[in-house]
């Protein structure tokens, strides 16, 4: 249990600091429009920097997501009172996880690699590096695949004992949630 605590405070963490990455996305959004609509000056940066921003935010949060449970699920059949049941479908549910992962870890390694070997660079004006965000791709692949690692673990542990307690994540790590 306390590995996987480990890796789930690790999420977490993971998760708060690549939250604040909305806010870099919304003030390059807003000096844009400033710029575009106040001074008449549009700048050729902004929209490459704010696709960057808010690509790795979106992939960098997805283990902080699934740690508080937010991700979209049908709650038909997973809201019984049959606890083991319930178990076993966030098992299922966490093959798939774990599946999907592997592939996005796996090409996530390959984008990245390659981007870094061959120097790629975007096609934008400023021919910036791809490197960085094929990056985030494969971190946060890898992330999102250690907390199914560990929810499929719980799930495990929960369908042989329904009353054991699993250890998430206490509220206060979650920001009140």
């Amino acid at each position: 249990m306390k590995f996987l605590n480990m890796i789930e405070r690790f999420n977490i963490a993971v998760g708060k600091a690549v939250s604040f990455l909305i806010w870099a996305g919304i003030v390059v959004l807003c000096y844009e429009v400033v710029a575009r609509y106040v001074f008449n000056a549009p700048t050729i940066w902004a929209h490459g920097y704010t696709q960057r921003i808010f690509g790795a935010y979106f992939v960098m949060i997805g283990a902080y997501t699934l740690v508080r449970g937010s991700h979209v699920r049908v709650d038909l059949l997973t809201k019984t009172r049959w606890p083991r049941f319930n178990a076993c479908l966030d098992l299922l549910n966490c093959i798939f996880l774990l599946i999907w992962g592997g592939v996005l870890i796996w090409e996530g390694w390959w984008f990245f690699e390659d981007a870094w070997a061959f120097g790629e660079l975007d096609d934008s004006v400023l021919r910036h590096p791809m490197w960085p965000i094929k990056l985030s791709l494969f971190a946060g692949a890898l992330l999102i695949t250690a907390q199914g690692l560990v929810e499929a673990a719980r799930s495990i542990i929960l369908i042989i004992n329904p009353n054991a307690d699993v250890g998430r994540a206490t509220p206060d790590l979650l920001g009140g949630a």
